[in-house]
């Protein structure tokens, strides 16, 4: 096996955003082991591992990895919006929508709003926003 080398691991993590990009996950997470027991401080390699994991459906840690980068990047509006897909997707919704908030407060996305339900609350709940004053309309 080649020697690693910082060289070799930013091919890996590239390689890695590719399998990704390409629905392999667990191609990405064996490529990222390597990089993140090397670069153990490297947070962008541990929340490209942390979304492998996720559509692995490897949960428990897709969470754990979300958590660090969260423990080191606190405004990360992504990683809290993640961190509520997962905690959503592991039946966990108060602890999720406490994510998509933050997550839409840090950065207010269509689709950090709407998992927060900012948008619901305005509406019916079939999607579609009614006129008034919290969406900006006038009374």
């Amino acid at each position: 096996m080649p020697e690693s080398s910082p060289e070799t691991h930013v091919i890996d993590f590239r390689a890695a955003e590719q399998l990704l990009a390409a629905r392999d996950p667990r191609g990405a997470i064996r490529l990222l082991d390597s990089v993140i027991s090397a670069h153990p401080e490297n947070t962008a390699a541990r929340l490209l591992r942390a979304r492998a994991f996720f559509l692995a459906a490897q949960l428990r840690p897709a969470e754990l990895e979300f958590q660090i980068v969260l423990e080191r990047e606190p405004d990360n509006a992504f990683a809290h919006f993640a961190l509520g897909r997962t905690l959503e997707r592991a039946g966990r919704s108060e602890e999720a929508l406490r994510h998509f908030r933050l997550a839409a407060a840090l950065d207010p996305r269509p689709d950090f709003i709407e998992a927060a339900r900012f948008a619901h609350d305005a509406g019916d709940g079939d999607g579609e926003r009614k006129p008034g004053p919290a969406n900006g309309d006038q009374e």
